[in-house]
């Protein structure tokens, strides 16, 4: 569970399911990553409800038992929104916000939040904007109370159009308007990336919060924003590096997430051309999260989306100062030894043992294990560089440990 430390955090609860696709463990996890989600949102996780059903109720996502135990305990506790771990139909949240009588928001419209309020750049924004119109559009009936039509008057005489029609041809007209400036800037940045010239490209990618920008500062001495929250970098920042004397460009790319909204997938494709382009990709793990596989399978999903999970990858273990073992009791015969209670050096030798010299441990933040990092991606860039250059291949000799 996250601390609570602020006393001004949105106080909300959280409620998920169990079902035969998502059992209990896995709804725990899912939760788990809500809570963080909603912390890094400006909101504190003050209950959870789960229910087991077959799949979710079409009219309320979860039962009319269980669903009045969540009206008790806002009411009684001073909750202010109730968030939904899968997202919601605009029909659900309609009606699940008659019954409870607060804000209520899905995963999709929590992840947008959080977009919204890290998005830096004039294309983020206008990213993140295209992302909330596609969202709102089917969602627009239940803001409205009222549908009668408008008021007459000069010009207004007829059939007319209801508030919700207008509203849903502004929000058209404004989605073929952000379109078109992405497409703008599309054009722009794909001239950008050309005049960078033949530099090899190497992209750090991963799954948020893995330690992507604290190892892109750590390597180009640049100052890019890290903080352990998700999504802490949402522009994609390129830098100039230099490891001994041989130059390339590196680039820090978004966070991908489980469960990532539809909306965001197609609206930051455009940003992730830095990740399309790249010569040499570096797959930053978390090796001290208990599902660290699975952000693996997640990541690696999306890369195939985007039509760049051919390309050579480098495994990068990282935070192993923070990784811990689960004890076992050897006197316990009945406890069966699994994953949770691997060493480090056990893990090495499972399927990773297979990635050999690409699977590299370290620390980014203790700075543990970044010579044989360094010397990796050297010996890697090198090979690329001098494909591309053979004539200069006497410019880059085999990677010397620094004093």
């Amino acid at each position: 569970m996250i601390e609570k430390k602020d006393v001004a955090l949105e106080r909300a609860v959280l409620i998920g399911i169990i079902t035969k696709d998502q059992d209990e463990e896995k709804s725990k996890e899912y939760l788990d990553e809500l809570e963080f989600l909603t912390f890094t949102a400006g909101g504190y996780a003050v209950k959870r409800f789960t229910q087991k059903m077959e799949m979710p109720n079409s009219k309320t996502f979860i039962g009319t038992g269980k669903m009045e135990d969540v009206r008790e305990f806002i009411e009684a506790n001073n909750i202010s929104t109730a968030i939904f771990d899968d997202e919601l139909s605009a029909a659900q949240e309609r009606n699940i916000s008659k019954i409870l009588n607060v804000k209520v928001l899905d995963r999709t419209n929590l992840i947008l939040d959080i977009f919204a309020q890290r998005a830096q750049t004039s294309y983020a924004r206008t990213q993140v904007e295209l992302a909330q119109c596609e969202y709102l559009l089917p969602r627009l009936r239940g803001m409205w109370t009222h549908l009668e039509r408008q008021k007459g008057g000069i010009g207004m005489r007829g059939p007319g159009e209801t508030e919700i029609e207008t509203d849903r041809r502004i929000v058209r007209d404004k989605i073929a308007l952000l379109k078109s400036r992405i497409k703008t800037i599309d054009k722009q940045m794909a001239v950008q990336r050309g005049n960078r010239g033949k530099m090899v490209r190497v992209a750090l990618v991963g799954y948020t919060n893995v330690g992507k920008s604290t190892l892109m500062n750590v390597i180009s001495k640049s100052d890019v924003f890290a903080e352990n929250k998700l999504f802490a970098t949402l522009d994609t920042t390129v830098r100039k590096v230099v490891i001994q004397n041989l130059p390339f460009l590196l680039s820090d790319t978004v966070g991908f997430i489980r469960k990532l909204p539809t909306q965001l997938v197609d609206s930051f494709k455009s940003t992730l051309d830095e990740v399309r382009e790249a010569d040499l990709l570096l797959h930053v793990v978390d090796i001290s999260h208990p599902n660290f596989e699975e952000h693996i399978a997640s990541v690696e999903k999306i890369l195939g989306e985007i039509d760049s999970s051919d390309k050579p990858t480098i495994m990068v273990f990282n935070k192993i100062d923070a990784y811990q073992q689960e004890p076992i009791d050897e006197d316990d015969l009945a406890t069966e030894r699994t994953e949770k209670h691997y060493s480090l050096e056990e893990w090495k030798s499972t399927w990773m043992s297979k990635v050999g010299n690409n699977a590299l441990f370290i620390s980014a933040l203790n700075k543990k294990n970044l010579e044989e990092f360094k010397k990796r991606v050297y010996d890697e860039v090198r090979d690329i560089h001098v494909t591309r250059f053979p004539y200069n291949h006497f410019l880059y000799p085999d990677y010397e440990e620094e004093d």
